[in-house]
């Protein structure tokens, strides 16, 4: 077994090639290994080789008489399929030659077909045009006899399915037949539409249309009540009558059309009866607003443009309660209102259109008509719901050589305002500052009349129909905050010396109350809709980079982030500069309170009442003071940031100049406590509820001092022990839960220590 172990270390696999010895000598190791008892199993294992090389010998023998048949078969097959295949070809041989012969002795037939067959196609075209033109004389003749019957009802109808067939063969190139069809239709059209508009407008005559004084005025009807029903009855015909002549008058009256450069809407042809009751109101329109007429005059664009509100006010509840149900009836999803006041508004477009380049460079004027315009959308979308889908006024302020005007008018008196806000002589004054809860932000005058400026701007340009416009006032509106955030950074760098003055603090709650604000705009939806809008320009344009387009898209930041910032900025310099001004003069204040003879004072026991130290009057007086003062100048946001910074940086000049730089005994220890938790942490309890934690240097040292001598000894032993070695001893608690036991969780192990060895009397402990 020993010198079968040594070959089995021996052996080493070749992985090139199939190693009998190696699997032998595995085999050997598994089987038998280096227990010698196991030699009693050879018998039975070469019994088992044995069988097992039987079996394969068998298995070999079959494999090997097989495999010839399976060849042999499969060769068999081989022979069968190349013979069918060799069939197959001669067959496709056959039948290509006898399909060639077919078609060459059919040619001459199929040349005679094809002329035939051109001839019947022909002939086909010559019937259907025959028919065509014999069914559009026949719908002619049907709409003679039925005007001859006086049947203008049917007449109409024919004239529709009629202007429908021309719609059909608009695609033919059978110009002349389209030329007859045409001519058909109009000629007919202009017979029907005559004799219904003139009997249409003598029976709005009869109604008094159009209502040209106001609402309670009107007489819905006629003179006579009693005939007012059939006055109805032929107003409902013959505008059902006028609708079926919709699809002709489409086919044969181009509206007209703005220039493209207004980017207006499609919107359909308004309807024929409408188009009819709206011919007085357009007349009346452009005899007063064109021409040499007194009432056509650039300065006055309120005049046109609250003539036709009125037109609208006046006629809406004709509209709803007469017209509309007759629309509703013919199965119409025309609203009569609407359709009505789209007709006004495209007069006042063509009148903008053609008054807009005359007074464009006369700044007066044009603000003046963009005024006007401005609160002519305002009332006709909010009081008669007019659709922004609808071309608007907004159309043509957007055409380009006007809206760049616009935007620069814009601007310029916005920085006029500007200027005359900042030198009003209660620029910095709150206009609210009597009223407590309505001044919390304490906004000087300039400031909310800036911000007033910024949300008229924003009513003024949100009714704008591109995205790309809304963003270049978006623009305007940036550079406004940004220039009126300069100005501000101006006038504070005249006001650094007095950091504490009134224009000094009613700087910082501007700088405050504006970043307030636009953080409040930016979850505006209409600025989010913008911030989406802003997204996809800079995507197309790749003007920023991929971490900033993550934060757009995921609203992680907002179109104002850049703004905000800035301002943000300019606050906490503010703030710090106000900080250190106070800071200063606590520290000026705390001089003699440095000097206290810590080491030498008398024990509590030793006096009657514990009293504040003479010496911490001065920085406690100037800390109250100032307080006071910044409380009633400051926002409450702004001044709880202030305080709680000043709490901080004193905290951190009591602990580090006063208590670590010095040494105390039990009286001192005592009058330290005292004059913090008595009278320093009260001073701030006004504005928490808990103010010894923001002074957790002071707090904890206080605790360390005026420990008793024995806990006093225990942790110091703990601490010394801690120091000493990392691995602590069983049962003995570590460092920071015996600093946690005691309230301590500020300071590090090493202050600890330090503050222990400022306590003066120790014990002798014969150490």
């Amino acid at each position: 077994m020993a010198a079968v172990a040594v070959r089995k270390k021996e052996v080493v696999r070749d992985l090139d090639r199939c190693d009998i010895p190696y699997y032998v000598s595995e085999f050997v190791e598994r089987e038998v290994g280096n227990d010698y008892d196991s030699l009693r199993k050879l018998d039975n294992l070469i019994d088992k080789l044995s069988a097992n090389k039987k079996q394969l010998e068998e298995q070999v023998l079959t494999v090997s008489s097989e495999v010839p048949k399976r060849i042999q078969n499969a060769l068999k097959n081989a022979e069968d399929s190349k013979k069918s295949l060799s069939r197959l070809l001669e067959e496709e041989t056959l039948l290509s030659d006898s399909i060639s012969s077919h078609l060459l002795k059919a040619q001459p037939w199929m040349e005679d077909l094809d002329v035939l067959i051109s001839q019947v196609e022909e002939i086909e075209r010559h019937l259907a045009y025959l028919k065509w033109i014999s069914r559009i004389e026949e719908l002619s003749d049907s709409i003679q006899q039925y005007l001859m019957t006086n049947n203008v009802p049917e007449a109409a109808s024919t004239l529709a399915f009629m202007a429908e067939l021309d719609i059909k063969l608009q695609e033919s190139s059978c110009s002349h037949l389209l030329a007859f069809v045409r001519s058909t239709v109009k000629f007919w059209h202009k017979i029907l539409k005559d004799k219904l508009s003139s009997d249409f407008e003598e029976v709005l005559t009869q109604l008094r249309w159009p209502f040209v004084g106001p609402p309670q005025s009107q007489a819905f009807g006629l003179a006579a009540p009693a005939s007012a029903p059939d006055v109805y009855n032929n107003l409902e015909m013959l505008f059902c009558q006028l609708l079926k002549l919709q699809t002709s008058d489409e086919l044969l009256s181009k509206p007209k059309q703005l220039p493209e450069k207004y980017s207006l809407p499609p919107s359909p042809p308004i309807i024929l009866p409408i188009q009819i009751m709206l011919n007085p109101l357009q007349k009346r329109f452009k005899y007063h607003f064109t021409g040499n007429k007194q009432t056509n005059v650039l300065n006055k664009p309120e005049w046109y443009l609250t003539q036709v509100l009125m037109w609208i006010g006046n006629h809406a509840k004709f509209l709803d309660d007469k017209i509309q149900p007759i629309l509703d009836k013919a199965g119409s999803s025309v609203n009569a209102g609407l359709e009505f006041s789209r007709a006004l508004v495209m007069l006042i477009l063509e009148k903008l259109a053609a008054d807009i380049p005359c007074l464009l460079y006369d700044d007066t004027l044009f603000c003046h008509l963009v005024d006007e315009v401005l609160l002519f959308e305002r009332e006709l979308y909010s009081v008669h719901g007019y659709l922004s889908t609808f071309p608007s006024c907004m159309h043509i302020l957007s055409e380009e050589s006007c809206f760049q005007r616009w935007l620069t008018v814009e601007k310029k008196f916005a920085l006029q305002k500007m200027d005359s806000m900042l030198s009003s002589e209660a620029a910095w004054i709150s206009q609210y500052k009597d009223i407590t809860d309505v001044d919390e932000m304490k906004v000087p005058d300039c400031t909310e009349t800036f911000m007033t400026l910024l949300l008229v701007i924003t009513d003024r340009y949100k009714n704008l129909p591109t995205a790309s416009r809304k963003l270049q006032f978006l623009g305007l509106q940036k550079e406004l905050v940004d220039d009126f955030r300069i100005r501000l950074t101006q006038v504070m760098k005249e006001e650094t010396r007095a950091s504490l003055g009134f224009r000094y603090c009613a700087i910082l709650n501007a700088v405050n109350y504006i970043a307030t604000v636009l953080a409040d705009w930016a979850d505006n939806v209409f600025f989010l809709q913008l911030q989406q809008a802003e997204l996809e320009v800079h995507a197309e344009s790749n003007a920023v980079s991929k971490l900033q387009l993550g934060q757009l898209a995921s609203m992680e930041s907002s179109v104002f982030d850049e703004m905000i910032n800035l301002l943000e900025r300019l606050k906490h310099d503010m703030l710090t500069r106000q900080v250190d001004h106070v800071f200063r003069e606590v520290k000026d204040a705390a001089k003699l309170y440095k000097k206290e003879r810590w080491l030498s004072l008398p024990s509590q026991a030793e006096q009657a009442v514990m009293s504040l130290s003479s010496t911490a009057c001065p920085m406690l007086l100037t800390l109250r003071d100032r307080l006071l003062q910044l409380e009633q100048q400051l926002c409450h946001s702004l001044f709880k940031i202030f305080w709680q910074m000043l709490a901080e940086k004193v905290d951190i000049y009591i602990y580090q100049e006063i208590i670590m730089a010095n040494h105390f005994n039990e009286g001192g220890a005592a009058q330290l406590q005292f004059d913090m938790s008595r009278n320093l942490f009260p001073l701030f309890s006004h504005y928490c509820k808990r103010p010894e934690n923001y002074f957790k240097h002071i707090k904890e040292a206080c605790i360390i001092l005026n420990l008793n001598i024995g806990s006093a000894l225990l942790l110091k032993d703990v601490l010394q022990s801690a120091s000493e070695s990392e691995t602590l001893k069983p049962n003995q608690p570590s460092a920071t839960a015996a600093l946690n036991e005691l309230g301590v969780y500020k300071l590090a192990q090493k202050d600890v220590e330090i503050l222990l060895n400022l306590r003066a009397s120790w014990p002798n402990t014969g150490k």
